[in-house]
């Protein structure tokens, strides 16, 4: 089934959803989108029920294609607002049905457990890298250069990429930093018997070894200039020689890549070939920090305790802690949330809650939270917290304008310090575009200002 939500309602939107039902029964005509996380939005121009729209299924991860049915909606902004794509009606109902296949197609390898099982995660920054990735890998061949800071998953995201490939041949890793000058590249293209002191057997090496699958070069920004040129060579060409050796040997492969630094800055200082990169970054897949995926630290921090104890089932946490890993800076990211839970789960006993004393004193916050109660109670009610709350401020005589506007304050103000001051990450978690939060913080000052 393909939703689509018709904003125009008029004569001309009704006739396109009469052609496009025509070509697909299945496409049903909705109000609000449903669960399935791809669809269209017929519309012919900027409104606010578009960008209301837009805000709901960007907060949630969702893939929305806009058909603009008059021709002068701009495309730019509403991109930026988060729809995946903006087509222009043309009478052809194939051509946005297609685009809309091809979504659904990517969502259901995106959910798939080969990829699931491995990236773990439900965040909208997640969902984008992932669709990124599995559209890069699945329908091209071409190199993919994946980025992102250490401990995002970037190998992970390779795994991934060869799990996409059709055929069945090995997954060869290199890592670049064990790469040496000196032995001239036998790490990448082997070396005859000989070829140089301790040279005491043939080595086929890495680019023979992925023959038929995947090589991926983890931290392909150190790889030493003098061997950039003759791995150009094996990607445009497809052959090398050994060392030590003048015979031509051939080899087919998707080339992977993975680095951390700025390649284009890299370029700029003569540190790599622009040449090789312009090759490298066939497609760009960019791993998201885990500071732009809020939603996942938690979840990710029980099944890594979990896992550490050698349980099926993610642990439990009490509110303590889990405020205290939401609050917490991750700068190795992944590998940053795995040893903290790795460390607690030495900790932890038993069958209940990670409680606050199995955080080790340097991970516990410096400062206690806000308290609510003298004495916090994890399974406490949210909802008859939040009335009294609020009857505390009707009984100050807060009217429910002023009231709504002092919850909306405060939730931007959490959201803003648990993301650590990220714009981006604070409007995913409040289900926002960036857009609206930078409105609504604008107003704020306003209001500020004048009081």
């Amino acid at each position: 089934m393909t939703w689509l939500v018709d904003l125009d309602e008029h004569a001309a939107s009704r006739a396109v959803v009469r052609a496009l039902r025509a070509a697909d029964p299945r496409t049903e005509v909705v109000r609000a989108p449903r669960a399935e996380p791809s669809g269209l939005v017929l519309c012919s121009r900027e409104s606010a029920a578009l960008d209301e729209l837009l805000s709901a299924t960007a907060g949630a991860g969702w893939h929305v294609i806009v058909v603009a049915v008059e021709k002068g909606l701009e495309p730019w902004s509403v991109l930026a607002r988060g729809a995946a794509d903006v087509l222009t009606w043309d009478g052809d109902p194939e051509a946005v049905l297609a685009r809309v296949a091809r979504a659904r197609e990517v969502d259901e390898l995106v959910r798939a457990p080969q990829v699931s099982a491995t990236l773990r995660g439900s965040s909208p920054a997640l969902a984008a890298a992932l669709r990124d990735l599995v559209t890069a890998a699945r329908f091209a061949r071409g190199p993919i250069l994946i980025l992102g800071e250490t401990g995002t998953g970037k190998e992970l995201a390779a795994r991934v990429a060869h799990r996409m490939e059709s055929g069945s041949g090995p997954l060869v890793v290199v890592d670049c930093t064990t790469v040496v000058p000196s032995l001239s590249g036998s790490e990448l293209f082997g070396h005859e018997k000989g070829a140089f002191t301790g040279a005491v057997n043939v080595r086929i090496g890495a680019c023979a070894a992925a023959n038929g699958g995947t090589l991926m070069l983890d931290e392909v920004g150190e790889l030493p200039l003098e061997l950039q040129s003759e791995l150009l060579r094996v990607v445009q060409e497809g052959t090398y020689k050994r060392v030590g050796s003048d015979t031509w040997h051939t080899t087919r492969f998707r080339l992977v890549c993975a680095t951390n630094r700025d390649l284009a800055e890299e370029v700029r200082a003569g540190r790599f070939r622009a040449d090789l990169y312009h090759r490298i970054a066939a497609s760009t897949v960019r791993m998201p920090p885990l500071r732009d995926r809020p939603e996942d630290v938690v979840p990710l921090f029980t099944a890594f305790v979990a896992e550490a104890e050698g349980r099926r089932e993610p642990v439990r946490l009490t509110s303590w802690v889990e405020r205290a890993v939401r609050a917490r800076a991750y700068p190795g990211n992944l590998r940053d949330l795995r040893q903290l839970a790795q460390r607690v789960a030495a900790r932890h006993v038993g069958p209940g809650p990670v409680t606050p004393g199995d955080l080790p004193p340097a991970d516990r916050p410096d400062r206690a939270g806000p308290a609510v109660s003298a004495e916090p109670d994890e399974d406490r009610d949210l909802g008859t917290l939040l009335a009294r709350v609020v009857r505390v401020h009707l009984a100050a005589g807060t009217n429910l304008r002023d009231l709504r506007e002092r919850v909306a304050e405060v939730a931007l103000d959490a959201a803003l310090s648990e993301a650590g001051g990220n714009v981006r990450a604070a409007a995913v978690r409040l289900g926002v575009t960036d857009r609206a939060l930078h409105h609504r913080l604008a107003e704020a000052r306003k209001r500020t200002a004048v009081s």
